[in-house]
């Protein structure tokens, strides 16, 4: 069962360059109504796209500089970093189908 990593403002630097696999970031809150809907359908893709994509979520709250960094205005935001680079970026809570369509064409 592939883990969903929680980054914050120390570790997110040497996460997204040290990642293997494509690194889908869900800049997320805890007051947040559709940062709570897609939770379950990133833990979902995390299982089973294991080997393809790691899934890492950072908490905007407690971890500003990186959501200054990659200019985060509204949340759900997820970035898909790929060698150490944002490659997508998707904002808004969206379906798994949705989800996966946007992010299949990353994953190869």
């Amino acid at each position: 069962m592939a883990k969903i990593a929680e980054l914050n403002d120390f570790n997110f630097e040497n996460s997204i360059k040290e990642s293997e696999l494509p690194l889908l970031v869900d800049f997320w809150a805890e007051w947040c109504g559709p940062c709570k809907m897609i939770a379950p359908i990133l833990e979902e893709i995390s299982n089973e796209r294991e080997g393809k994509i790691q899934i890492a979520k950072l908490n905007v709250d407690t971890a500003l500089a990186a959501a200054r960094r990659y200019e985060v205005m509204s949340i759900p935001t997820l970035i898909l970093f790929k060698d150490g680079k944002p490659i997508r970026r998707i904002v808004g809570a969206k379906s798994k189908s949705s989800l996966l369509r946007e992010l299949d064409p990353d994953l190869s």
